[in-house]
């Protein structure tokens, strides 16, 4: 279908932006903004923290049962206010325009841009298998390296900075995809379509494979006493910066949660896109549960499959991917040491295309999607006028070079993967405020129309609010890594955004 005959709306007559997603699109943006690189990587760090094939899988069920509570309340928001921006109309409708700026204040500074910057780093690292010149220790141009600086919270750096082969690649990659969604809604969605059915495709392939080539040493290790070190009574010790402390099995659970909660992120990512969805109070809800759905799914079974191939425990300076174990896979990837017991050695390079094509299609959702926000902060007054205009492909264009300009720098500065470990806390965060909105809109403006209402409201999201705020607390406990950075960055949007205000107030004077 051509740009110019897709049907237009309210949303369009006021924005000029399109109503081109249908019901697959949305969903596959879901699922595409999921799946990137963690699923093939986090479970490495998961299992050396909880000791247990069954604590293992428990982590996993506990982030998708979060997910799937989260995905059904955001339906109803979603179908409420179906406006280009998602979330951050949310928090604006709900508990005001200060939050609104502060989610997407945090979504520009770090969430989303320095996690396009590390799935680009991601790919570029793993297209480095195929082609050893893309490589971080190919310098171009090396700048120098800043820290190691030691605060009260623990230790930052040392980041080196510059830019080598690797990096290079990353921000071609960015760079690539941000002109192709540049060139209109329905390029950027075929795109999206594409390489999602190609790695889920591959990643449903590796489950079947784990199951169907199943290891008698891995099945033994692992399913002979599965809930080992699993008992609610049992003490597990921790280390905290240069301590070791003693923690419970459910404190364990929640701190062990910070990795598979960044490989389930970014499933609100299509609330971003609301203001282009058809239907929007029909397919935004369907999009979110169906594609949550899928990849809670093939999450919990990627690792069923994982512990059927290599054993939890090993040795990590085992000779094979067997003896290292999940614990210990070679530089944590998982996904390649699987590969590598069912494949041979082709498994490294067949593993490698996988999270190369999962890698692309996942920025792509990212880059499509976080690009609205920046132009609904626009279209309110909070952000340079500019970005919140649209294209002559109908859209935001310049919201898309500046989100994209900014998450190649963050290729630059080699901390992206460090800024994503602070800001887990403030994601939290901002999931815990915006079904909080709901509990508030449901109150405050009952009046308000609700094609869908959230699934087992009031319970299931305020268990969601009680789930999210016992990991932010064992985080701020043990992993005080993860939580002031991002607080302190979110609450320097603050003063920005009182500064703003005053200074487009005096403007409009």
């Amino acid at each position: 279908m051509a740009e110019a005959a897709i049907p237009r709306t309210v949303e369009t007559a006021r924005s000029e932006l399109v109503k081109g997603l249908g019901l697959l699109d949305s969903t596959m943006i879901v699922v595409g903004s999921m799946i990137g690189s963690g699923i093939f990587i986090v479970s490495s760090d998961i299992a050396r923290q909880v000791q247990s094939p069954g604590l293992l899988i428990v982590v996993w069920l506990m982030t998708g049962l979060m997910t799937m509570i989260g995905a059904l309340s955001y339906g109803e928001l979603a179908a409420a206010m179906p406006q280009a921006g998602g979330q951050y109309v949310y928090l604006r409708e709900s508990l005001g325009p200060l939050w609104g700026f502060l989610y997407g204040w945090s979504m520009l500074l770090i969430i989303q841009t320095a996690t396009i910057a590390a799935v680009a780093i991601a790919f570029a690292k793993f297209t480095g298998v195929l082609f050893p010149w893309f490589s971080s220790s190919a310098w171009i141009w090396k700048m120098g390296m800043l820290g190691p600086y030691k605060l009260w919270f623990g230790e930052l750096g040392p980041y080196n900075l510059g830019l080598n082969t690797q990096n290079l690649l990353a921000i071609l990659s960015i760079v690539f995809l941000t002109w192709v969604n540049t060139r209109g809604l329905r390029v950027g969605a075929r795109v999206q379509n594409v390489f999602t059915f190609a790695k889920t495709g591959a990643l449903v392939g590796l489950i079947v494979l784990g199951f169907l080539f199943a290891t008698a040493a891995a099945r033994g290790a692992n399913f002979t006493d599965f809930w080992r070190h699993a008992g609610l009574s049992e003490l597990h010790s921790y280390t905290v910066g240069s301590e070791t402390v003693w923690i419970g099995t459910l404190t364990l659970i929640g701190v062990a949660m910070v990795g598979s909660l960044f490989a389930s992120d970014a499933w609100n990512n299509v609330t971003f896109t609301a203001g282009e969805v058809k239907n929007p109070s029909r397919n935004l809800p369907l999009s979110l549960a169906l594609g949550a759905g899928i990849v809670t799914l093939i999450y919990v079974l990627a690792n069923v499959a994982y512990l059927n191939v290599l054993p939890l425990a090993g040795d990590p300076a085992g000779a094979t991917a067997v003896a290292r174990g999940i614990q210990f896979a070679a530089e944590d990837r998982v996904g390649t040491a699987a590969a590598e017991v069912i494949f041979g050695a082709s498994g490294a390079f067949i593993m490698a295309i996988a999270i190369m094509v999962s890698t692309f299609g996942c920025n792509n959702g990212l880059i499509l999607a976080g690009a609205r926000i920046y132009y609904a902060m626009a279209r309110d007054g909070l952000f340079f006028k500019p970005v919140g205009s649209v294209n002559r492909h109908h859209v935001p264009g310049t919201a898309l070079v500046v989100q994209g300009v900014w998450a190649s720098a963050l290729c630059l500065s080699g901390t992206y993967s460090q800024l994503l470990d602070f800001l887990i806390f403030a994601v939290v965060v901002f999931y815990i405020l915006t079904l909080t909105g709901l509990f508030v809109l449901r109150w405050r403006r009952p009046e308000l129309p609700r094609p869908y209402r959230a699934f087992g409201y009031p319970v299931l999201p305020a268990l969601y609010i009680v789930l999210a705020l016992f990991i932010e607390v064992q985080l701020l406990r043990y992993k005080p890594q993860y939580t002031w950075p991002g607080l302190i960055l979110v609450a320097l949007g603050i003063p920005v955004y009182f500064l703003w205000r005053r200074t487009t107030s005096r403007a409009a004077a």
